[in-house]
């Protein structure tokens, strides 16, 4: 079996829930205090095992390829300034990984931002992570959770968490038998689906590892709901060829994509800082205290 060493961060959304923030900064630029969301998406798949990232980008996410790059201006004003930590700390963004970028032409959903990556990826199993999920989880990265359930099954494993019935037409729902604790072989799935069509609350939630059979299908797929060419249809059809699992992640997840998940994360990430909770935490009890009077 091939280990899972290369993941697929598709990132060339215009972040349109964002504006004006986004007309010009990439919305995975958007900073967890001090560092970006791609940051620690990125550092999820390095504790993973992951070795390669593979950028999906666009035209207007420049600013993504320079964060991962060099900046040899800066850090030579730095080191005048004797500030030598800080630029071995940025030169060890740039050596976290071997960073590879290929441009969607068209955005025309998940699937085929995936599919734009294939000739990357190659004939080996991979990862996928969105981004704009932020999980967090000390004991074993989201990724890592799926990377050895795939290692144990040799199959694709799909990320899920539950969510409220009300919730599911914002997610591609899974439906399976129970195999073990926390882990389905899925029997069905379905993108976005009404409350009351849903199969079950098990919602997948921007993880997934894949074979690379998934390029076969994706070739095939036609363009679904929303005029895109959806992974979850590709994977509905993968589903007549090989088993696919999907595994509950364990962990507290962020969904910075809108802009009360992006604030819920910040607060959250500013109560685990060691070097500012202690002033966050004085700053919500005395906002509590205003707001009831």
């Amino acid at each position: 079996m091939r280990e899972v060493k290369k993941a697929v961060i598709p990132v060339a959304g215009f972040g349109t829930r964002f504006l004006p923030a986004t007309k010009s900064t990439p919305k995975e630029m958007l900073p967890i205090i001090d560092k970006p969301i791609i940051h620690y998406i990125v550092e999820e798949a390095i504790k993973s095992g992951i070795e390669t990232i593979i950028f999906v980008t666009g035209r207007h996410k420049r600013a993504i390829e320079d964060y991962f790059d060099y900046y040899p201006e800066l850090e030579s004003i730095l080191l005048k300034n004797g500030k030598k930590e800080l630029v071995e700390s940025l030169r060890e963004i740039s050596n976290m990984a071997e960073f590879v970028y290929v441009r969607q032409k068209e955005q025309l959903g998940l699937g085929h931002a995936v599919l734009t990556a294939k000739h990357i990826v190659g004939d080996e199993p991979f990862a996928v992570l969105l981004g704009d999920e932020l999980i967090i989880n000390d004991k074993q990265p989201a990724i890592g959770q799926l990377i050895s359930a795939y290692y144990k099954f040799g199959k694709s494993v799909i990320g899920t968490m539950e969510v409220s019935k009300e919730d599911v037409s914002k997610y591609g729902i899974v439906a399976g038998k129970s195999i073990t604790e926390g882990i389905k072989l899925v029997d069905y799935m379905v993108e976005k689906p009404k409350p009351e069509e849903a199969p079950s609350t098990s919602a997948i939630i921007g993880r997934y590892v894949l074979t690379p059979t998934i390029f076969e299908e994706l070739e095939k797929t036609p363009l679904g709901k929303g005029g895109e060419l959806q992974l979850t249809d590709a994977m509905v059809n993968l589903l007549k060829k090989e088993a696919i699992y999907s595994k509950d992640i364990e962990g507290i997840r962020h969904d910075t994509g809108n802009k009360l998940g992006y604030l819920k994360a910040i607060i959250d990430f500013a109560l685990m800082s060691e070097d500012i909770k202690e002033d966050i935490k004085e700053l919500i009890l005395k906002k509590c205290k205003e707001i009831n009077g």
